[in-house]
């Protein structure tokens, strides 16, 4: 297998430098070339063919963001961005997830110093996945004559049938939960605005993102929404028709207390390999929900919601996953399938009419 082509475009030559040097250490990852500056990167993008491109958001001449809109009209592929933690870069980030940037990785000191081998294997991982991304995956080319095939819907393993799955209409979701990844911002600015305000269920939300990047996130998302959208606040009354954002850097628990759903932030299991976690916040709630819930697993890298996913279908919950076409990564939906608690499997496209049957709204 030929290996993946990358092209760096960043205006500090010691960043260049410092992204090649940790993407070269892998063997399957090659580095074509890199570009100073937005201008740069267009001129050598025909020439240099990447697979993917590492793509920073402040430059001179041509800014990330302006360089990102070029990318996806002239020449689409998956970029990943390299982005400040500070509030005008989340904003920027942000900015970039919505015009086509698949992910991001974070600069300055966290790519100069702190834990080396752990930052390179997750750039060396992001650019793998990324590359392979179900969204820039040119179509097959189609045979001559048509042969029956399966539904796009995929079957579910634990339904035992071989026939694609449906999610229970009865008994109705109390409440709902969402975990989700890489790809997770723009598939949630592509979800929640088609949910009515009549939303009659709170809803947690869970998407790996920095401390600094959730609240404008949820401010982008509520100013979009008709339901209210809100980063989640330690100790508050979680309400219908409300949407939380988790907090970066620490996980969200669910609380019940009498009829009361209570948000519980708690940096505990300190361990986990995601802060916040899809699984900290799903087991919570099979723990301590007496409601039914349910829970979906959106796009994303790695496994994380799994394990909570098949938590909570242990205890009834109803629950959805993506389908692998429409995500960017398709890993944590496929990693809760595989354990065969998925209930229905469907494209980002059909969910909102998936849920807005489901609450009759």
């Amino acid at each position: 297998m030929d290996p993946i082509r990358v092209l760096i475009v960043d205006d500090s030559p010691f960043m260049r430098k410092a992204i090649e040097r940790m993407l070269v250490a892998a063997d399957d990852i090659q580095v074509v070339g890199t570009a100073r500056d937005g201008l740069d990167a267009l001129e050598k993008i025909p020439q240099l063919k990447p697979d993917i491109i590492t793509l920073d958001v402040e430059m001179p001449r041509m800014d990330g963001l302006t360089c990102l809109k070029k990318i996806m009209i002239d020449h689409p592929m998956p970029v990943l961005m390299v982005s400040s933690l500070t509030q005008e870069g989340a904003q920027a980030t942000l900015d970039a997830l919505a015009a086509g940037a698949l992910d991001f990785i974070p600069k300055e000191s966290s790519l100069a110093s702190g834990s080396i081998l752990q930052i390179q294997q997750d750039l060396q991982e992001k650019v793998r996945k990324l590359a392979l991304s179900p969204r820039f995956r040119k179509p097959a080319a189609r045979p001559a004559i048509q042969l029956p095939t399966r539904p796009l819907v995929a079957p579910v393993r634990s339904s035992g049938t071989g026939l694609p799955g449906l999610m229970a209409t009865n008994p109705m979701a109390e409440f709902l939960v969402i975990g989700c990844s890489t790809g997770g911002p723009k598939a949630l600015q592509d979800l929640l605005p088609a949910i009515p305000k009549s939303l009659p269920v709170p809803c947690f939300i869970v998407q790996h993102m920095p401390a600094s990047f959730t609240k404008p996130f949820a401010e982008r998302l509520n100013t979009i929404c008709e339901v209210q959208v809100k980063e989640a606040e330690h100790g508050e009354t979680a309400r219908p028709g409300t949407i939380y954002i988790a907090p970066g850097g620490i996980h969200l628990n669910y609380r019940q207390r009498g009829a009361q759903a209570i948000i519980e932030l708690n940096p505990e299991p300190a361990e986990s390999l995601h802060k916040p976690s899809v699984d900290v916040m799903f087991e919570s709630l099979a723990r301590e929900c007496t409601k039914q819930v349910l829970a979906m697993i959106l796009t994303g890298m790695g496994s994380d919601g799994a394990k909570g996913m098949q938590a909570l279908k242990a205890k009834g919950a109803h629950t959805l996953a993506e389908a692998e076409e429409s995500c960017v990564v398709y890993g944590m939906p496929k990693a809760a399938f595989e354990r065969g608690c998925v209930d229905q499997v469907a494209p980002l496209p059909e969910m909102a009419g998936i849920l807005r049957r489901h609450f009759g709204i």
